[in-house]
């Protein structure tokens, strides 16, 4: 009997650059706040944000993960066409097909890349990661590009207190490939879809069309998700330092994902980070954007820090769904 042959690949990847893109327009709470009856200083003190990043009408998700992953291509010393898989996370297509990463593969000048969308919201990120990781380690692809992508504004309700306030847009891209150490360690990831309530879209487009429910936008129950995300989230990133081998000392840099500020605050007390442990807070200028947050904050993090290169950071998504994914990376 003919034996398949089985393609092999490198035995460690890492993260060769990072790429952003963020919303043309910052946005301050005082802009918001008549809506939903609200002031800048119950916003600040509730999530942290001071304004956030928001794309003209004309600029897609599309076009924003174009941006980022310009910025990440250039960086990483890789030729676009070299870059063999395109993964996408986003929850903001603005067509259910075809695929964000299919159209940027070929923007960027990856044709004819293997490209795919991933939808796990604010997790996202993190399992594009894993994936490009995986990908890279069993030989089928050799250079992924990675990029969370979203424009919340086009699905946020001006009136809804529960979320609308939290969210920007923007595009955060990087470049994954071969390694000679260990780059990105193994991701602890799942799902919780009891709780699928949690936060999501009020209403399916089809109930839309018929028009049986205003155009679908997104909302939260605060206070579970909160819940949510301190608690069990806390368990989540104990278990990715378990599974990487170090101890929380051991970080450069934590990155959640931006959620709210307090919520980051209390991860940080509960993982008992040393002084030394940069804490990223890009939600402070750029809002809540999903599956973009962790590499807009990973972004922000190395050029307002550049020593941070070849440290060890934590990342962590968690979101819709609901659905986590951590891992510690290298970063480039």
């Amino acid at each position: 009997m003919t034996t398949l042959k089985q393609a092999t690949g490198p035995a460690y990847t890492r993260i060769y650059s990072v790429g952003a893109a963020r919303g043309e327009n910052a946005v301050p709470n005082d802009d918001l706040i008549g809506p939903i009856d609200s002031s800048d200083e119950w916003i600040r003190q509730r999530t942290g944000i001071i304004t956030r990043t928001r794309a003209v009408p004309t600029t897609t998700a599309i076009d924003l993960s174009t941006a980022a992953a310009t910025e990440a291509i250039e960086k990483s010393g890789v030729a676009p066409s070299d870059i063999d898989v395109v993964i996408v996370a986003t929850i903001s297509n603005p067509k259910q097909t075809p695929s964000v990463s299919a159209i940027v593969a070929d923007r960027v000048g990856a044709n004819p890349a293997a490209a795919y969308d991933i939808n796990a919201a604010c997790a996202g990120y993190a399992y594009a990661v894993a994936q490009a990781d995986a990908l890279i380690r069993a030989g089928a692809a050799r250079h992924a590009l990675v990029i969370g992508a979203e424009k919340l504004s086009d699905i946020v309700d001006p009136t809804d207190r529960s979320i609308s306030f939290l969210l920007g847009d923007g595009a955060g891209a990087v470049v994954i490939g071969p390694s000679d150490a260990p780059g990105i360690s193994a991701t602890v990831w799942g799902s919780d879809g009891s709780k699928a309530d949690a936060v999501g879209m009020n209403h399916t487009l089809t109930e839309f069309r018929d028009g049986q429910a205003p155009w679908p936008t997104l909302r939260q129950e605060g206070p579970t998700v909160f819940r949510w995300a301190v608690w069990e989230m806390a368990k989540v990133a104990r278990q990715a330092l378990e599974q990487a081998g170090i101890e929380a000392s051991d970080l450069a840099a934590f990155i959640p994902h931006q959620a709210n500020m307090r919520i980051v605050d209390e991860f940080a007390k509960q993982l008992k980070l040393p002084e030394t442990t940069v804490i990223a807070r890009d939600i402070e200028t750029t809002g809540n954007t999903s599956a973009a947050s962790i590499p807009l904050a990973t972004h922000r993090l190395l050029q307002e820090h550049p020593e941070l290169s070849g440290g060890l950071a934590l990342q962590i998504g968690f979101g819709a769904g609901l659905v986590f994914g951590a891992q510690v990376v290298v970063l480039p």
